[in-house]
């Protein structure tokens, strides 16, 4: 879709891995950033991002603790998600939170990728 500018939330508490998506995601999308569950949340309520990539743990407010905020607002609830974790053990109960994708740590900058492009072309 031609001029299509997507907002993508990025939720992790680790600049290298924020900057490492932002790089891998060359494409139409403007960033916001947030290194905290409760930054992650205002700012997701505040922009209505059309994804958002959110990290497991983070400080305040888990991964899950977030997700599970967005999937219970109305205004965000169908807002994609993918869900990036270091621990595989934990990607069942992300799934059952509601993740569209989750995605086990290190991953190729082509999957994170490849995963915004899946879940955008499912908003379109």
């Amino acid at each position: 879709m031609a001029g299509f500018l997507a907002t993508v939330l990025i939720c992790d508490d680790e600049p290298s891995l924020r900057e490492l998506i932002r790089i891998s995601l060359d494409g139409p999308y403007s960033f916001a950033e947030a290194d905290d569950g409760e930054k992650s949340l205002e700012i997701a309520r505040r922009l209505r991002p059309d994804v958002i990539i959110l990290d497991m743990m983070m400080p305040r407010l888990s991964g899950l603790e977030v997700l599970s905020e967005i999937r219970g607002d109305r205004a965000l609830a169908e807002t994609p998600v993918i869900v990036l974790t270091a621990q595989p053990s934990t990607k069942d109960e992300a799934l059952r939170c509601g993740a569209d994708i989750v995605m086990v740590k290190p991953f190729e900058p082509e999957q994170i990728t490849a995963a915004v492009e899946e879940v955008l072309a499912g908003r379109r």
